[in-house]
């Protein structure tokens, strides 16, 4: 369940991460802690990893601002940092940055007689999900795709 803090974190945090080229990706006020923490995790809006020096500039901006509301009146903690790598690919930026790495494509419908798809990301564009599996591409329709996700698998 969400605290009911979090959409009020979230709207002040959002053009604080921004300002700095960051997009705040998760928040999270742990209050069975003493103090209470509350989480931020960033990530840079450019095709980068977000590093120590992002969240501590994020953890210093965001606390001057933090500072300067009532809307956590008692002591806490705040931690800042990055979400790490997720292994599902959802946003645009996803299939940018994963081009070239090994995905497990999973299909609503079969597609040439599989629901299950591994191989090497091309691309993904406006109609398809670009696989190549031993230097052979193919082009999966979108509208059957409900998850991409990075694997260790080698194609089929």
């Amino acid at each position: 369940m969400v605290h009911p803090l979090i959409p009020q974190v979230l709207e002040l945090a959002a053009p604080v991460a921004e300002d700095l080229g960051l997009e705040v990706v998760e928040a999270v006020f742990q209050t069975n802690q003493s103090p209470p923490v509350l989480r931020i995790d960033v990530r840079s809006l450019e095709n980068e990893d977000t590093g120590l020096d992002d969240c501590a500039k994020m953890s210093q901006a965001f606390e001057a601002v933090l500072d300067t509301t009532d809307i956590i009146p008692d002591a806490y903690v705040l931690e800042v940092s990055s979400p790490g790598v997720s292994p599902a690919l959802e946003i645009d930026r996803d299939f940018v940055v994963f081009k070239g790495f090994m995905v497990e494509v999973t299909l609503s419908a079969p597609h040439k007689d599989k629901r299950q798809w591994v191989g090497q990301l091309v691309r993904r564009d406006e109609s398809t999900v670009v696989l190549s599996q031993r230097g052979k591409t193919t082009a999966i329709p979108r509208e059957l795709v409900t998850m991409v996700q990075l694997s260790d698998q080698s194609p089929d």
